[in-house]
């Protein structure tokens, strides 16, 4: 994974400082492309422990096109937790007396995630998200009323027409982004297919926290691009990562410089059930990730 380390030391060496909506500070640059072989091994990252089931999960959801973290919180995957909690506060008149980050609000939050695990109509009110990703790839609205399947749709133009230049997936719906807890990070993907039948896939990120956002978005990304050759009748390609706004937060860098001292280990292979023809057929036990040997994991704060 030297690519992702190559993009933590420009960031700290060529970034410039600036204010975000957070309210907590970045350090970034604009513009900048990781090139990933599948064939060299699964890119996950080995200088600390990325949690691949959480990525799994999150993925699995985007495919069956929920936007409810119950799905999630089900499967004990909290990473989504912050967003539907923080406006739970909000919509209540409650961030006052929850400090964000502070004893009380943790504690507050578990109160909040038992509830959406527990009360199926307390999830329906303060669980759902919005027209996220899920909704965007597998549902998106149109002016009639229609909804298109976009996954399907390039899915099948993968097999009917593989050389086409339209194998395309938005998850930027500028009609409905206003209406999103979290307007789409990673907001369009391709397909390339080449004469040999290897698939490729390129995402273009708007937003990329570097250090917590895209070693999840890198190993998604490259799952979802497995998956979608296994299904097509294709071998992996690469997975291209083009970032628009690629920062590390200000209260990050004592981990980026931590991950920085630790020297990378070899890739782990990641293998799918092979059985599996349709995307929407693959579940969690689809997925087997070998040789997979980190560094410890390094904890950080989300930037809500």
């Amino acid at each position: 994974m030297k690519q992702y380390h190559d993009l933590l030391r420009r960031v700290l060496t060529e970034g410039q400082i600036r204010e975000d909506r957070t309210g907590v500070g970045t350090q970034g640059v604009f513009g900048h492309q990781m090139r990933f072989d599948l064939s060299h091994g699964f890119p996950v990252l080995t200088t600390k422990k990325v949690y691949m089931r959480a990525i799994i999960h999150e993925l699995l959801w985007f495919i069956k096109g929920e936007t409810n973290i119950k799905y999630l919180v089900d499967n004990d995957v909290h990473i989504w937790d912050e967003w539907p909690y923080q406006k739970y506060l909000k919509a209540n008149n409650l961030e006052g007396q929850y400090p964000m980050y502070s004893k009380e609000w943790k504690a507050k939050q578990k109160e909040f995630v038992a509830s959406i695990k527990n009360d199926p109509e307390f999830a329906r009110k303060w669980g759902d998200l919005g027209p996220v990703y899920g909704s965007q790839w597998r549902s998106w609205s149109t002016p009639s009323g229609e909804s298109i399947d976009q996954l399907s749709k390039v899915i099948d133009a993968i097999k009917t027409n593989p050389y086409s230049r339209r194998h395309i997936v938005t998850a930027w719906n500028p009609a409905e982004v206003d209406n999103m807890a979290l307007p789409p990070c990673h907001s369009l993907f391709q397909f390339y297919v080449t004469p040999d039948g290897r698939l490729s896939l390129q995402l273009y990120q708007r937003s990329a926290d570097i250090f917590l956002g895209v070693p999840f978005n890198i190993a998604s990304y490259a799952l979802l691009l497995m998956m979608v050759a296994q299904v097509t009748g294709h071998k992996p390609g690469e997975f291209v990562h083009t970032l628009g706004d690629a920062h590390i937060y200000r209260n990050h860098f004592d981990q980026v410089h931590e991950q920085l001292s630790r020297s990378p280990r070899p890739l782990p292979q990641m293998r799918l059930n092979p059985t599996k023809t349709q995307i929407t057929d693959f579940t969690f036990d689809d997925f087997e990730l070998v040789g997979y040997d980190p560094h410890p994991p390094i904890k950080a704060p989300i930037a809500v």
